[in-house]
């Protein structure tokens, strides 16, 4: 038999791919097609540029190449190569030099290696939460060149102005749920790796919807930290605060009483639930936890409290007296969600939606390591807040304030 060869085996391919397609019908290589279109609108886009380029020679010149004229202002001496990323991909351009005159193009600022809309989808990248070393493949793939990240680094500065303004900008209207938290990041600090924190506030106005309300940082979320905190929400408009949501930081409290002394502050019951956690045995932490579960499942604050009298009971049977101190002596601050509406005791028990932001802040810095300083940190955890701001966490109505504005209304109704 005659050995069967790589032509035979082509043609039994091509057989096999098209049996079965009517007869006439041709086969296209959509990966050779828009291989082939690419490269085209890359050189078109290479070839109009450097003619744009040319013809602003010519006219800083005064005339055409060669060209005899009364009116011509120099000459033409060559051109050198630069290389410049669009969004279809890096071109070569071959820029006019002059005698006499500099050649101060138009079209593309000077030393600039990208437009401007790649610089703009760099950043926006960056600041929808995307890795430094991700947002090098994606450039890669989609432009044909990496963008290293100290360049990444020089554009994010340009924004610096932009977070700093949206940062100071006015509080307007009335925020009747503020929840607060901070978070811990690490810095170059004197050439030590040291803590730093950044303090948050998210309030819900009264239309319902959440606003990210101030950013800072701070030394260490101490007393001073969250009054100078306080202090800088108030001068910029900060009003109508009915409750406080957060953790029991060390100093909060007595700021908020110093700040806002109308407010209510409701405590965590999460995170107290495991400040009482850590003084129970592991093994009865699970049977603890449906005890504690049981109190803010209750109908009103009265209730409340006589189940929390049931619970304190019941851990002193247990032999847990440390637990029983803690709960009876700090129940009461985490039972304050009762003075308002209903509706709202699931968003306001907690400060799960502050939560949920601080994780997404966290995952997006934990690839960052330490920052070379407070302001690069700060830069980041705004800009991000500032994204998630933008989105549908900020567009979606989150509470029904007409609720609210009921209950201070049937409350006005009694006292009188």
């Amino acid at each position: 038999m005659k050995p069967e060869t790589q032509s035979d085996k082509t043609a039994d391919t091509n057989e096999s791919n098209t049996r079965g397609l009517p007869r006439g019908v041709l086969q296209v290589d959509e990966t050779l097609i828009k291989r082939h279109l690419d490269q085209v609108v890359l050189s078109t886009v290479e070839q109009t540029l450097n003619a744009l380029l040319e013809q602003e020679a010519e006219q800083l010149c005064g005339a055409a190449r060669h060209e005899r004229s009364e009116h011509r202002k120099d000459y033409r001496a060559g051109h050198y190569e630069r290389q410049y990323q669009t969004k279809s991909g890096e071109v070569t351009l071959r820029m006019p030099k002059l005698r006499k005159l500099p050649f101060e193009t138009a079209i593309i600022e000077r030393y600039r290696r990208r437009e401007s809309s790649v610089e703009e989808a760099l950043v926006e990248m960056y600041l929808a939460g995307v890795s430094v070393r991700r947002v090098e493949d994606i450039t890669e793939a989609l432009w044909g060149s990496r963008v290293s990240p100290s360049t990444l680094s020089e554009l994010n500065q340009k924004i610096a102005g932009q977070i700093d303004s949206w940062r100071s900008r006015p509080i307007e209207g009335r925020h009747a749920y503020v929840y607060l938290d901070g978070i811990w990041l690490r810095r170059s600090w004197g050439g030590e790796v040291r803590n730093v924190s950044i303090l948050v506030a998210v309030g819900v106005n009264a239309e319902g919807y959440r606003e990210v309300l101030g950013v800072e940082e701070g030394t260490k979320e101490d007393k001073a930290s969250w009054q100078n905190f306080l202090r800088r929400l108030k001068e910029r408009g900060l009003q109508g605060v009915k409750l406080f949501i957060s953790d029991k930081c060390l100093g909060l409290v007595e700021s908020l009483a110093e700040f806002y002394p109308e407010a209510l502050h409701q405590r965590c019951a999460v995170h107290f639930y495991r400040n009482v956690w850590s003084l129970v045995p592991s093994g009865k932490v699970r049977e603890v936890a449906a005890m504690l579960k049981a109190i803010h499942a209750s109908e009103d604050r009265d209730a409340a409290r006589i189940k929390a009298a049931q619970v304190v009971a019941k851990l002193r049977e247990m032999k847990l007296p440390a637990a029983a101190h803690l709960v009876e002596t700090g129940i009461d601050e985490t039972l304050n969600y009762y003075n308002y509406p209903s509706q709202h005791w699931r968003s306001l028990r907690t400060n799960n939606p502050l939560e949920r932001l601080m994780r997404e802040i966290r995952r997006r810095t934990r690839a960052v390591g330490a920052f070379p300083d407070g302001n690069s940190a700060l830069i980041l955890v705004c800009a991000r807040l500032r994204h998630i701001a933008g989105s549908q966490w900020g567009q979606k109505r989150y509470m029904d304030m007409g609720h609210l504005n009921d209950h201070i209304l049937q409350n006005n109704r009694q006292a009188a």
